[in-house]
């Protein structure tokens, strides 16, 4: 392959996310509809890493004008416009990590019985904190997500080049991320989901890996459930990986699509065939506890986010209760058909989802 080749191959994989930036406007909370996000960080405020985890509590304020799955940015120069644009109307830093953990287990005991699991969410590939931020609450306003969301950004580099340097960045963030797994088990949760996009998935796999491998099962055993969207991890890889963690947590649920343009040029730019989220197939993992969801049919853009991208298939998994649910109790306390399938599994399933004309 030309380095010219190359060059234009990698700027495609710009397509993970939008460029954003964090605007503050207090005014906005009065206008939109605020999604609180809690905030873990390895990132320091210039954006590179460092060993310490950092945080923070965000209010974003999700605007009422807009097609779900879309993300509004202020214009450059531009006065902000709450009713479009995604905005943050209150951030707060806490001093000390024992501050955030107190918050933390306060907003869990505030919600109702039932709906005390913590929502995790690690970000891709190309991200900046904005990005990665706007785009949990995106998701967490789309989709209703249940508990309490607490999203992990780690110090990607935010540009389009920088893809080897977003892999390398990854291993160094393992602690970090294996750090704020545990303060939310501590926190009081229920069970925390851990739910994690391209290159973030091959980070929270790493980092599950790395406590199996120190004797951590305790907390592993209170991890709930586990989502990789559009994961961009060698599929060997991931196996190796899932024979260290042994018991996967469950459900384990993967998000795939052979329409998925960006992990076709990661799987190109690798030299491989696929990677594990442009699997159709689910043959290669086939002896683990594992659910594929092949949303390729709802593909937008790169198809590399379609899950939150795309208003068709958010319209279906937001009402889609086995999808939706997945994870929490029904009305009667017993388990959601979907959870029940996928616990008892052993071998992966597979689950292809396609639009109702």
């Amino acid at each position: 392959m030309s380095a010219r080749i190359l060059f234009s191959l990698i700027l495609l994989l710009a397509a993970c996310a939008p460029r954003g930036d964090i605007t503050i406007a207090p005014e906005a909370a009065g206008v939109g509809h605020v999604e609180r996000i809690y905030i873990a960080t390895n990132r320091t405020p210039d954006g590179r890493g460092q060993e310490q985890v950092s945080f923070g509590r965000v209010d974003v304020s999700v605007p009422p004008e807009r097609q779900p799955g879309s993300i509004t940015y202020p214009r450059r120069g531009a006065r902000p416009d709450p009713r479009r644009d995604f905005l943050v109307s209150e951030f707060v830093r806490y001093p000390r990590p024992r501050d955030f953990r107190a918050d933390l287990r306060h907003a869990i005991a505030a919600r109702p019985a039932g709906d005390r699991d913590v929502v995790l969410f690690v970000h891709g590939y190309n991200n900046t904190f904005a990005e990665g931020l706007y785009r949990f609450a995106q998701l967490e306003h789309d989709l209703s997500l249940p508990g309490v969301p607490l999203h992990f950004s780690w110090p990607s580099r935010g540009q389009p080049l920088a893809y080897a340097a977003d892999r390398e960045t990854i291993l160094y963030s393992r602690d970090a991320l294996e750090s704020s797994i545990d303060i939310a088990t501590d926190a009081g949760a229920g069970k925390v989901i851990l739910v994690a996009h391209s290159m973030g998935a091959a980070l929270l796999m790493e980092s599950l890996r790395q406590m199996a491998i120190g004797g951590k099962r305790q907390t592993l055993d209170r991890i709930g459930g586990v989502v990789l969207l559009s994961p961009d991890i060698n599929v060997d890889l991931f196996r190796m990986q899932a024979k260290a963690i042994r018991r996967l947590p469950q459900p384990f649920v993967i998000f795939t699509s052979g329409r998925d343009r960006a992990l076709s040029l990661s799987a190109l730019i690798s030299a491989e065939e696929v990677r594990l989220g442009s699997l159709t197939d689910a043959a290669p993992v086939a002896d683990l506890p594992v659910t594929l969801v092949d949303v390729g049919a709802f593909s937008t853009g790169d198809g590399h986010f379609n899950v939150a991208t795309s208003p068709a298939l958010l319209q279906i998994l937001s009402q889609a209760q086995e999808l939706n649910q997945k994870f929490s109790l029904d009305a009667s306390g017993g388990l959601g058909p979907l959870t029940r399938a996928t616990l008892h599994a052993e071998r992966a399933a597979q689950i292809v989802i396609s639009p109702a004309f």
